[in-house]
């Protein structure tokens, strides 16, 4: 049974590091997930672009998003690969990601990552990565 969006928004809440920077799910449906966090002064490298690696999270929690609407309930990260294609500086990040592939134990899944300002968004980040089914947890 597929995970309504308030389950999954519920599973990221319980994400410490995701309640932290705020991060925020807005769609959660068969294949697809998108995340959206606003950027605190805090999340900027020296030059007042986000760092890297807020990017890089981003992008693992939403390909972990798509991936677990096909294999949930649980699931997490094998292995991803991430392009930078430009600097992001914007207040708002949105990550929109959607399964390539579905296996009954993995999937392959894309994350395009936009830099938002005011009312332009701009590729800044593309992202693939293998999303695994989990074994139940051993009591």
């Amino acid at each position: 049974m597929h995970a309504s969006l308030q389950q999954a928004r519920q599973v990221l809440a319980e994400q410490a590091f995701s309640a932290l920077l705020g991060t925020e799910l807005l769609e959660y449906q068969r294949e697809k997930a998108v995340l959206r966090l606003k950027v605190k002064d805090d999340l900027r490298q020296q030059y007042g672009f986000v760092h890297g690696g807020v990017l890089s999270y981003l992008a693992d929690n939403a390909l972990a998003f798509a991936g677990g609407t096909v294999l949930e309930p649980l699931v997490f990260s094998s292995e991803f690969k991430i392009n930078y294609l430009r600097p992001a500086g914007g207040d708002t990040l949105l990550a929109e990601a959607t399964v390539i592939h579905a296996g009954r134990n993995q999937a392959v899944v894309r994350c395009d990552i936009y830099d938002c300002r005011e009312e332009q968004r701009k590729l800044c980040v593309a992202a693939q990565g293998t999303i695994v089914r989990s074994p139940p947890p051993a009591n």
